[in-house]
């Protein structure tokens, strides 16, 4: 399959993959929601991870073959699961006190830091098109701060849009990382996707058992069948993303925006099944955003 029909997967499993995040975390502790969905996608990988390193030879496929990391591979992987982990502490707490319908547009703008950091650190060079859909995102975000007023989310004061945000920038950073590991690196994906979901295990612990001893108030936590969920289309998510970055001129400014139109189907779903406020105005941003989203895939110009 192509890099772009596997980003476009990705992009769809993203968006049942927030509405799960939703689910699980309505009236539930955000902390223990995230552990054990790391946890879940963690025993997902680990028999993969067993049978590579013990019995290769009669390993069955090499699409899911998981190699054995050199020492200063494990430490890439390690900040790789270190990124990932700060981006959802942040997102998670956000979109437990967000509407669904301000929370993932707010997270469709990540193409936009990718793009920007991108120019900065690699030094990309954005082609007029792109400069457009910047500009096009940023008028979007603007408007959806006018509409969240509605709804008393105040963009400049509300905590919880700053957590979102920087949720988002932290995610751009770690898709620009996971374009080194898969392309300068030459890591495999599976390799990358195993080892990161197992090493989110121990980064992530820590904070889990803070919230187990009361270092911060603990919210109630009930087991919902939702929350493993979201590991299972995370994975399923990732792995078609890892495995479109790894292919043969395969562009991470192309491949982020296409994954964040999962915007779609969160905003949809929060507007259907969380019966949340201001449909037409939000719809209205929604549109404007990927159609800025579009611009940032022009090359010409």
């Amino acid at each position: 399959m192509s890099w772009i029909f596997l980003s476009l997967l990705s992009a769809l499993l993203l968006g049942f993959y927030d509405l799960a995040k939703k689910q699980a975390l309505r009236d539930n502790a955000v902390l223990p929601v995230l552990f054990f969905g790391i946890v879940a996608a963690a025993l997902v990988w680990a028999p993969f991870v067993a049978w590579s390193l013990l019995a290769p030879a009669s390993y069955p496929s090499a699409l899911f073959f998981v190699d054995a990391p050199a020492l200063h591979e494990h430490l890439l992987l390690f900040l790789k699961s270190a990124l990932v982990a700060a981006s959802w502490i942040f997102g998670y707490f956000a979109l437990k006190h967000l509407p669904l319908s301000i929370a993932g547009p707010i997270r469709a703008t990540s193409p936009l830091w990718t793009i920007l950091l991108a120019v900065l650190l690699m030094g990309e060079h954005p082609s007029a098109w792109q400069w457009a859909g910047i500009g096009v995102i940023l008028a979007a975000f603007y408007a959806f701060s006018f509409v969240g007023k509605r709804e008393n989310i105040r963009f400049h004061r509300n905590k919880w849009v700053a957590c979102m945000i920087a949720a988002t920038l932290i995610g751009a950073v770690s898709a620009l990382y996971d374009k080194f590991l898969l392309q300068t690196a030459g890591l495999r994906p599976a390799t990358v996707q195993a080892w990161f979901s197992i090493y989110l295990v121990p980064v992530m612990l820590p904070f889990y058992l803070l919230w187990r001893r009361g270092a911060w108030p603990r919210g109630r936590f009930d087991w919902r069948w939702s929350i493993p969920l979201i590991g299972l289309l995370l994975l399923a998510a990732d792995f078609f993303y890892f495995t479109a970055i790894s292919q043969e001129g395969a562009l991470i400014s192309v491949i982020s925006p296409i994954r964040r139109a999962s915007v779609v189907i969160s905003f949809l779903g929060g507007i259907l099944l969380h019966r949340e406020a201001n449909f037409r105005p939000k719809a209205l941003c929604i549109l404007a955003l990927l159609a800025g989203v579009v611009l940032l895939q022009l090359k010409g110009g």
